[in-house]
C-alpha cells in the first residue's frame, strides 16, 4: 500500500537508478527523497541493505516499470525454499530421559 503512494524518477535507467519521492503526510512527515540502485540491490533508505527484503522503494520502482519484484527476493525466501526445508518428517523426542546433556561453556 506504502509503495503505491511513492513517486518514481529515472535517473539513469541503463545503470538502474531511480529517485523515489515519498508523499507529504498530514502528520508533516515525509516528502524525502531516495535514491535507489536496483542493479545494485541499494536504496539510500537502508532498509533494503539491511533487512534483505526489497522496501518499499523498490516495490514502486517495480511497479513503474513492469518488473517481477520475487527478482530481487533472496532465493531463501522462495517458496521453493521454504518446502525443502519442511518436506521432512519430524519426530519429536517423546521424554527428557532421552535429551542429551549440553555442556555450556
Amino acid at each position: 500500500m506504502k509503495s503505491r503512494e511513492h513517486k518514481v524518477t529515472t535517473y539513469n535507467p541503463r545503470e538502474g537508478i531511480y529517485m523515489v519521492k515519498s508523499p507529504i503526510r498530514i502528520s508533516g512527515t515525509g516528502n524525502n527523497v531516495y535514491t535507489l540502485r536496483i542493479n545494485n540491490k541499494s536504496c539510500s533508505c537502508g532498509k533494503w541493505q539491511t533487512y534483505t527484503l526489497p522496501c518499499s522503494h523498490v516495490l514502486a520502482v517495480c511497479r513503474e516499470n513492469g518488473l517481477r519484484i520475487d527478482t530481487y527476493v533472496p532465493e531463501i525466501y522462495s517458496r521453493q525454499t521454504y518446502r525443502r526445508t519442511y518436506q521432512a518428517n519430524f519426530y519429536p523426542v517423546l521424554s527428557e530421559n532421552f535429551w542429551r546433556d549440553v555442556l555450556l561453556i
